[in-house]
């Protein structure tokens, strides 16, 4: 973006401004500093949406919801509306910003001289969320606290003692150090309780408290006291603040001795340069296919989503284009290079929580037919956002455009009626997988239906319906898991596990993941520590039950439904353990052992590949889960 581009509009909100404070402003704007700070964020909002949104808008249509957030924030009513500025029947023209301003202004100044106990700031954002209300389910506000949480997740990392902790029983218990962080590097250990930061007690720390005294500015110091399992005499370390990635990439590991597996979580800063790595480390060790997981990835940024698209094509590939009311975001994107995994056989898996750039990614593979994509109908998101800063220090995200995949199609679900539909639309999706994603296919008109480069029908309009549909396994009741993962009694167990058998345990498995992952097994002790632990927390035996049954945080079943079912806490168990010692990319490979079905049906689709791209008939493939 060049300066002058840069500069223009802030030099018209600049005069705009000017122009409506020189006219008649009430002298409590020009007196009181947060008034004006809450009126040039309301300006802001409004021009950055109709200068960017991609597509058409009302001003007039954003003043009046405005004028209804600011009634409802105030939760009064006995108040008259009628012949005040706050009338929300009364509908003025509104023909510019400068009108849209200048009424909204009224209203503010109006609650500010008549109400002198409200929040003005809250009030506005109330005012705020209301007009992007009227816009899209992700075009949104974002305050000051989130924005900067979001952009250091974003980032790819942020700035502290690099741990990961839980608060039992009101201390603060490190699951693991980071790799590399400042914590791991002093020798601090999972199962360490932290209790005192800087001399002051930490017990009874919320998590919001734990992440204000210990994240800090790289180079900044914090004494912390920690009493170590089987250690009556506390430790103390003075931890220096560093720079702590925070990776997009869960896990990458060997399926067997010629397929490697990669999970994503989201795109950001960071995700290409993981994923390279994790290819060559992967290819190290022998790689010739990939398993690529995009399961339950919301997405993050686009141009992380088209970096990793580029790795599988070679040059001069189309991987998405982007369309908007402005052609300044109008755009199609052709791979630069010949990617790294170009001519690598890949299969994605995806599901109803894959969405945006992760459907970016997937689609791309599926129109070229580049290879298969397994798994489960995806979300359904094919907006672009941008973020803007405003005055305070918040943000709003404006959708700038909408993305096509290669074949030209939209996968962006309607978004008609309320935001609360549109997010939970997947929960009302038929629960077998393969029904919803053939009722999705029948229903979807002729606009909406493409082809992919081999002459594949595909279709838009709602997420993209995968090549192989792969049910969710339903076979086993998950009461008992559920109950387990509630009361926190896996971690509890294994944090009280590596406290009495720590040292045994890291002496005859910590020099060997796989074999840990392939022969350990929980002993009858270890089994009957678990029930005891689950019936603290309110398990019940009973034989006057046909089915689990849930009652005042009390789970009352049969023995034999319990024996039926403890295989999954024991895999679950066994996966927090591997974490717990190892660190959390160990915690994947155990949990894929046990619990993915999807991935095992995956697996044996290698051989059909080749077979499955070339069909043409457009029927939905099936692969019901075990």
């Amino acid at each position: 973006m060049s300066v002058k581009k840069f500069l223009a509009p802030q030099l018209a909100l600049l005069l705009i401004l000017s122009a409506v404070w020189l006219a008649g402003v009430d002298k409590v704007v020009v007196k009181n500093e947060i008034h004006q700070e809450n009126l040039h964020k309301y300006l802001q909002v409004q021009r950055r949406v109709m200068d960017n949104y991609f597509g058409e808008t009302s001003l007039e249509e954003l003043h009046h919801k405005s004028i209804i957030g600011l009634v409802k924030g105030m939760n009064d009513t006995t108040m008259t509306l009628e012949g005040t500025p706050l009338d929300t029947l009364h509908r003025p023209e509104i023909q510019n910003l400068r009108d849209s301003y200048n009424k909204f202004e009224e209203a503010y100044l109006y609650v500010a001289n008549n109400f002198p106990d409200k929040d003005m700031s809250k009030l506005t954002e109330n005012s705020i969320k209301a007009m992007l209300r009227t816009l899209d389910p992700h075009s949104v506000y974002i305050e000051k606290d989130d924005s900067d949480r979001i952009q250091e997740e974003f980032a790819g990392k942020f700035q502290g003692v690099g741990i990961q902790f839980n608060i039992i029983q009101d201390t603060i218990t490190v699951i693991t150090a980071i790799s590399g962080g400042p914590s791991d590097q002093l020798g601090i250990m999972s199962g360490d309780r932290i209790i005192s930061i800087d001399d002051t007690s930490a017990i009874g720390y919320t998590n919001e408290d734990v992440m204000r005294r210990l994240r800090g500015e790289k180079g900044t110091k914090v004494d912390v006291e920690i009493l170590r399992p089987r250690s009556n005499n506390p430790i103390n370390f003075t931890i220096v603040r560093d720079d702590i990635p925070i990776t997009t990439i869960d896990t990458h590991y060997m399926l067997d001795d010629n397929t490697g597996y990669i999970k994503i979580n989201r795109f950001a800063a960071t995700t290409h340069d993981e994923f390279l790595a994790s290819v060559q480390d992967l290819k190290s060790k022998g790689m010739e296919k990939l398993m690529l997981d995009l399961r339950n990835n919301p997405g993050g940024y686009l141009s992380q989503a088209i970096a990793i698209s580029e790795e599988f094509f070679p040059r001069n590939t189309k991987l998405v284009s982007t369309e908007s009311r402005h052609s300044r975001f109008n755009q199609e994107v052709l791979s630069r290079r010949n990617g790294v995994v170009k001519d690598m056989p890949v299969i994605v898996l995806v599901n109803e929580g894959s969405a945006s750039a992760s459907e970016i990614v997937s689609g791309a593979i599926q129109d070229h037919d580049r290879g298969l994509v397994v798994g489960r109908r995806t979300f359904g998101k094919g907006l672009v956002q941008q973020q803007y800063d405003l005055i305070d220090g918040s943000n709003i995200r404006v959708t700038i455009s909408r993305y096509l995949t290669p074949s030209g199609r939209l996968i962006q679900k309607p978004f008609d009626g309320s935001s609360e539909d549109y997010a939970f639309e997947i929960r009302h999706r038929t629960s077998d997988a393969s029904v919803d994603a053939q009722e999705f296919r029948d229903q979807v008109p002729d606009s909406l239906q493409y082809t992919t480069k081999a002459g594949r029908p595909v279709f838009g309009g709602g997420g993209i319906i995968p090549d192989f549909v792969i049910q969710e396994d339903t076979t086993t009741s998950p009461y008992l898991f559920n109950f387990m993962l509630v009361n926190r009694v896996d971690f509890n167990f294994v944090r009280d596990y590596l406290d009495q058998y720590g040292d045994t345990f890291r002496d005859r498995w910590e020099d060997d993941f796989e074999d840990f992952r392939s022969n350990f097994e929980w002993s009858d002790k270890d089994r009957a520590m678990l029930l005891a632990m689950m019936m603290e927390e309110g398990l019940e035996f009973t034989d006057d039950v046909d089915e689990p049954t849930v009652e005042d945080n009390k789970l009352k079943l049969t023995r034999e439904m319990y024996d039926e079912m403890v295989w999954m806490n024991l895999g679950r168990m066994k996966a927090e353990i591997a974490r717990q010692v190892w660190s959390s990319e160990y915690f994947y490979p155990i949990v894929n052992d046990y619990f993915n079905e999807t991935l095992t049906e995956a697996m044996k689709l290698w051989d059909s590949m080749e077979i499955a791209l070339a069909q043409k008939e457009g029927s939905v493939n099936i692969r019901p889960g075990n």
